[in-house]
């Protein structure tokens, strides 16, 4: 389908929520391509070095949340990591409780899946898991993400998941290993029941600071296999899959219609 002229643009979160709740500030991640540390430095709310360390709002926990009209994402510019765990599942029940629908995004630490699971049992039905898992080649993991889980703790949080009868997808943006993509998919999907999402690295000169060699050759790499012809054989490849979503980075390579309204999720 042809995008239209004059269409409305949904991007980014918005793709899948109307809304957006956060808890912190930094995130030891250190993701190296995070849009989210690239915002909060640059407009001072924090410096590099700070980003690392997790910085809990205090003026948001605990709060009564309202009625969104549609997909809440939780969190967006951070992780759930093991120093907020205890705050998110605060915000979640907050959430929750209000009736909402939530989608729970992570680079995925077992012990809190396992908790988030625990506690939320008996209103799973409100809940979709989104897991971050961006490739799996593990040098690679560790370079553009080198606090984060690695891929074999992902893939047990997703098991995990399901195996307890949450709604699962994953995350796969931005993609970091595209040859090894269409492998990975067939990998995970038996643990997916609702969407694999797909998408590019936005923004590599303006949020990735090349500041070494190594980080040099990455970001030369990760541009070449994101160029429009790789992209256009990943989505023949891939695009037959009913459980296969692509972001707008990829729709916009493609040719396809974007999203209209927030929070479609599809």
């Amino acid at each position: 389908m042809e995008k239209g002229k004059g269409a409305k643009k949904i991007s980014g979160t918005r793709e899948w929520a109307v809304a957006e709740i956060n808890c912190s500030l930094g995130c030891p991640h250190d993701c190296r391509y995070c849009y989210a540390s690239y915002d909060a430095i640059r407009k001072n709310r924090i410096t590099p070095a700070q980003w690392t360390t997790c910085r809990v709002l205090e003026n948001v926990g605990g709060r009564e949340h309202q009625l969104y009209d549609g997909q809440v994402m939780f969190p967006s510019a951070h992780d759930i990591v093991p120093e907020n765990l205890d705050r998110c599942i605060q915000i979640l029940t907050s959430l929750l409780d209000a009736g909402n629908r939530v989608l729970i995004v992570s680079k995925p630490h077992l012990d809190c899946i396992l908790k988030i699971c625990s506690a939320f049992d008996t209103v799973k039905d409100k809940i979709l898991f989104r897991f971050t898992i961006t490739a799996r080649d593990d040098a690679i993991l560790g370079f553009w993400e080198p606090g984060a889980p690695a891929y074999k703790e992902r893939v047990s949080c997703l098991e995990y998941a399901a195996e307890k009868g949450f709604a699962t997808s994953v995350s796969v943006e931005p993609m970091l290993d595209t040859g090894d993509v269409v492998a990975m998919v067939r990998e995970l999907l038996p643990y997916i029941s609702h969407s694999i999402w797909l998408g590019k690295m936005n923004k590599i000169s303006t949020r990735v600071l090349a500041d070494s060699d190594q980080m040099k050759e990455e970001i030369e790499r990760i541009t070449r296999e994101q160029d429009d012809v790789t992209i256009m054989h990943l989505y023949q490849q891939l695009d037959s899959l009913e459980k296969i979503r692509w972001k707008e980075s990829i729709k916009e390579v493609i040719g396809l219609e974007l999203a209209q309204d927030s929070g479609l999720d599809i």
